[in-house]
C-alpha cells in the first residue's frame, strides 16, 4: 500500500503561500486559495517532482513554463516584479529551484496565471478557483479535473 502524504494545507497556506506573496505583492484572498489549491490539485502539496514527467516543484511547473514566466517578467514593464522574485532566489539554477524553493515556485506559479486575461475568481467559490487552475494553469490537455479537485479548493479555502 502507498501511503501519500502532504504538507499541513494551514501551514503551506500561512506559511509559504500567503508570506510569498506579499512579497511579491501579488496577494490577496483569491490569490493565497488559488495557489494553495494549485498545490494541492497538482502535487498533493507531497511530490517534488512529477512521476514520469518534467513537472517541478509543489505547484508541478515544468521548465519550459519556467522559462516562459522569465520571459514575461524580463521586460520593462515587469522589472520590479521581477527583482522581487529575484529577491526569493538563492544561487541554484532556476528551474531547481522549484524543488528546493518553496517561496519562489510558489511565486513563479502566480506570475503564470497572472498573465490570464481574467480577474481572480471569488475567494471562497471553490468550484470557481478549481475552474480557473484548470483554464489558466493546468491547461485543457492537462490531466486536472476541475469537478473532482473542487475539493481540493474547498480545502484551502477552509486551511487554519
Amino acid at each position: 500500500m502507498t501511503v501519500v502524504t502532504g504538507l499541513d494545507v494551514g501551514q503551506l497556506k500561512y506559511d509559504i503561500v500567503q508570506p510569498t506573496l506579499t512579497d511579491i505583492r501579488l496577494d490577496g484572498s483569491a490569490a493565497v486559495n488559488l495557489m494553495t489549491g494549485i498545490a494541492l490539485a497538482e502535487s498533493r502539496s507531497a511530490y517534488l517532482r512529477q512521476l514520469n514527467g518534467p513537472a517541478l516543484g509543489l505547484w508541478a511547473m515544468e521548465p519550459a513554463a519556467e522559462a516562459d514566466c522569465w520571459a514575461c517578467l524580463n521586460t520593462p514593464e515587469q522589472a520590479q516584479l521581477a527583482g522581487r522574485i529575484r529577491a526569493l532566489m538563492s544561487p541554484d539554477p532556476s528551474f531547481m529551484q522549484l524543488v528546493s524553493n518553496l517561496r519562489y515556485a510558489c511565486a513563479m506559479a502566480r506570475v503564470r496565471v497572472l498573465r490570464a486575461d481574467a480577474p481572480l475568481p471569488n475567494a471562497a467559490d471553490a468550484a470557481a478557483l478549481s475552474a480557473y487552475h484548470k483554464q489558466f494553469y493546468n491547461s485543457a490537455l492537462g490531466a486536472a479535473n476541475a469537478g473532482a479537485n473542487r475539493v481540493l479548493f474547498q480545502a484551502a479555502i477552509d486551511a487554519t
